[in-house]
């Protein structure tokens, strides 16, 4: 009777040891495993001058998916406009050990240390859209629009605007970028070229005021402009946000019939406010190549290939007629 127990206890047991096998040998082909699992090839760290501005969104979100396409993270993090904030998010990049850095400097010099720092520590710095313009650290390549360029073509705009009548201009300017910088001297050298061989329709350039790039700043210096001048004709706004800002303000003194506004961009907001006449035109940037060539830029680094130390992005004039049959604002 005990060897009979014994025998089926036997034969049970392995009948379960076998069926346990045969589990896991047709689980085991499906089940995960870490080592298949894709690893990122590195992290590049991105400091946006604000993410208010759409335009710098756009950047953003171009950068991300080319570098996802390509086997990289991409970190995003808003300076808001303060030098000393991008600084230590450049600190907090060297810290982690990130592939490379791309900015959109706060200022044009200040944040030289910072790259300073960067390059101690081996990691290769890139800009886009706002340029170092100092000598302290050495970025790798920049990526921009051609904005003298577009301020020329701006200031094109302005002398077919007022071709034959003249009139007073203000300049909503952001004199800390030097992409703004770039725009205005484009835009006040066509003027000034049109003065010289101009018979009585002088555009006289009566306030350059510093809007900040931003909506309600652009609101506050527009208000200033109008106060001051109160014939003034015409409003050349470095971007869309504080081209905008100053429509609001012509509005609320009820000027905007009066006071017509060039602005720079071509942002969505800025495009729809091209299609319902709140601006008149807009030399166009393309930040969704500036973004993708950005990145396609520091892999060609990575990989050890010359790359050039700017690349610029020529913009195009952008009036109602374009807005009107832009596939973008009949979504």
């Amino acid at each position: 009777m005990i060897r009979l127990s014994a025998i089926v206890l036997f034969v049970f047991g392995i009948a379960i040891t076998g069926c346990s096998d045969s589990n896991r040998k047709t689980t085991t082909p499906d089940a995960p495993k870490t080592n298949d699992v894709v690893k990122s090839k590195g992290t590049i760290g991105f400091s946006a001058l604000t993410l208010t501005n759409p335009f710098f969104k756009v950047i953003a979100d171009n950068m991300k998916a080319e570098a996802e396409k390509h086997g990289y993270d991409l970190i995003v993090v808003s300076a808001e406009r303060d030098v000393k904030t991008q600084a230590d998010q450049v600190n907090e990049f060297i810290v982690k050990g990130v592939a490379a850095i791309v900015l959109n400097p706060c200022d044009s010099q200040s944040i030289g240390p910072a790259i300073q720092k960067a390059n101690k520590a081996g990691i290769p710095v890139f800009t886009n859209d706002l340029k170092y313009d100092g000598n302290e650290g050495k970025v790798v390549c920049h990526v921009a629009t051609e904005n003298y360029q577009g301020g020329k073509l701006a200031g094109e705009a302005m002398v077919k605007l007022l071709k034959g009548t003249g009139g007073k201009v203000a300049i909503i300017h952001f004199p800390q970028a030097e992409s703004c910088q770039l725009r205005v001297k484009g835009f006040t050298e066509i003027v000034n070229a049109h003065n010289t061989f101009s018979n009585g329709d002088k555009i006289e350039i009566v306030s350059t005021l510093d809007g900040g790039g931003a909506r309600d700043e652009g609101f506050k210096a527009a208000k200033d402009a109008i106060e001051a001048n109160p014939d003034l004709a015409a409003i050349f706004a470095i971007n869309d946000p504080s081209g905008l800002g100053a429509r609001s303000a012509l509005e609320s003194v009820a000027k905007q019939d009066q006071v017509t506004i060039i602005a720079f961009d071509g942002q969505l907001i800025g495009k729809q406010a091209i299609r319902d006449g709140k601006i008149l035109c807009d030399p166009i940037q393309f930040p969704d190549r500036i973004g993708r060539s950005t990145v396609q830029q520091i892999l060609k680094h990575f990989n050890g290939d010359e790359v050039p130390a700017e690349i610029l992005i020529p913009s195009e004039l952008y009036y109602k007629a374009d807005a009107d049959k832009d596939p973008e604002l009949k979504q």
